[in-house]
């Protein structure tokens, strides 16, 4: 019987998690065309999410395009086609490896921020004294949040895209000797407006996504100092696994409207 019940509860959480988030949405969707927070809450949700990340995500990113540079060299060269890297490298960062890999750097550093800041006011009660004093809570606490990670993560995902695909050019031509030439010809025949723009479609669904969990996590984390760290947990990795399986839904979504031109 308690394996059962414990079936049933591995079940019913990620639904109860998914109804709530939901619910969080449509509430910070109402609280977005009503009166919004003060600019200085804005401005420091923008400078903690955004520019407090941006290490984190350039050093992730130059790495990356420097390894799928040498992954990728070592397999072409078997074919005598080397000069079709850049366009590998270039085509595999903004399309996936830019926003997915920033999408789980802001998990784990932005997302995890947002559950222990939130949740700790919950546990204290900063929360319900906001709505003792007529405050909501999801235009004060969740509303900025959302907004900067919405604005702020096709940026930085640019911005990763920008340094994987310098650091894999500095692998190829740089060390590599792959003829600089042909390798940015084919870099740029192959990446398109339409490939970027993907790119910055899915970092902002990322974005949405970490916000609105860690929120979630945050507004019902259980009493006690162990109920926050569990929480900011709880938010990482299911804004890891959401990342991960919405990054595949999204890719057919695109892949179906995908427009001749591009």
């Amino acid at each position: 019987m308690s394996t059962g019940l414990r079936g049933f509860r591995f079940l019913l959480n990620p639904l109860q998690t998914a109804g709530g988030v939901f619910l969080l949405f449509l509430e910070t969707l109402k609280s977005a065309f009503g009166l919004w927070p003060r600019r200085r809450i804005l401005v420091d949700q923008f400078y903690l999410i955004g520019y407090r990340s941006t290490p984190v995500v350039l050093t992730t990113g130059f790495f990356t395009g420097m390894v799928l540079a040498v992954q990728s060299f070592n397999q072409f060269r078997r074919v005598n086609i080397t000069t079709m890297v850049g366009a590998v490298v270039g085509v595999s960062m903004v399309k996936e490896l830019g926003p997915v890999l920033t999408g789980l750097m802001l998990a784990g550093r932005v997302g995890a921020a947002i559950t222990a800041e939130i949740g700790t006011m919950h546990v204290t009660e900063q929360v319900d004294a906001l709505r003792a004093m007529a405050a909501n809570p999801i235009r004060f606490l969740v509303l900025p949040r959302v907004m900067a990670a919405v604005c702020l993560t096709p940026i930085l995902t640019l911005m990763a895209d920008f340094v994987g695909i310098l650091g894999g050019s500095l692998i190829c031509v740089g060390i590599l000797n792959v003829e600089w030439h042909f390798y940015y010809v084919n870099m740029l025949d192959w990446l398109s407006v339409w490939e970027i723009s993907v790119g910055c479609a899915k970092s902002s669904c990322f974005g949405l996504l970490i916000a609105l969990i860690s929120a979630y996590k945050g507004l019902n984390t259980e009493p006690g100092a162990a109920g926050v760290g569990k929480a900011a947990t709880e938010a990482v990795v299911t804004s890891c696994i959401m990342i991960l399986v919405s990054d595949f839904f999204l890719t057919v979504m695109f892949q179906a409207i995908k427009p001749e031109w591009a």
